[in-house]
């Protein structure tokens, strides 16, 4: 590829937290890699979040993305659930902007929107559309899935931003 720009998308979770990295050139889109980190669930909530963190700086340190996308999370468990899965999401922001990389995020409706076509789309739709467009993508389950659909996600609004620059 060109003039490509590495993107990693993650799904924060601190049980499950999938990450994906694509490459995007203009419309083309090319996977790299994917898969889940997965904090001892056991452990204190302090270790758990620098687990998640170091398990993403090793991730940033292999694939060198020049981009992250975050998902918004959104939690209908409560506040206590709400409160862990903010820490997680917060380490996922944190980590690639500790290293100067740009932060998008995303609503949940706006990727699988982006992805599938329709916001209310299902888990098994989102996985499917995202083999359709990342053909090689071998991901085993819906939290890296879900990673890969953010990455995407980024990558065609980005181009839209891109756009709309160039015409200001």
């Amino acid at each position: 590829m060109g003039d490509f720009v590495r993107i990693i998308g993650i799904d924060p979770g601190l049980r499950r937290c999938g990450w994906g990295v694509i490459e995007a050139e203009g419309n083309r889109l090319r996977y790299v890699a994917c898969g889940v980190l997965t904090p001892k669930v056991d452990a204190e909530l302090s270790v758990r979040l620098a687990e998640l963190n170091s398990g993403l700086a090793d991730l940033l340190d292999r694939f060198v993305p020049h981009e992250a996308a975050v998902e918004e999370t959104f939690v209908n468990q409560g506040a206590r659930s709400a409160l862990i899965l903010g820490q997680a999401r917060g380490v996922a922001l944190m980590t690639p902007a500790a290293r100067g990389l740009p932060v998008a995020e995303y609503a949940a409706n706006l990727v699988k929107k982006s992805v599938v076509g329709t916001g209310h789309a299902e888990k098994a739709q989102v996985g499917l559309m995202v083999k359709t467009l990342l053909p090689a993508a071998d991901f085993k389950g819906a939290d890296a899935a879900d990673a890969l659909a953010i990455a995407i996600c980024h990558a065609h609004h980005r181009i839209s931003r891109q756009r709309l620059r160039s015409f200001a």
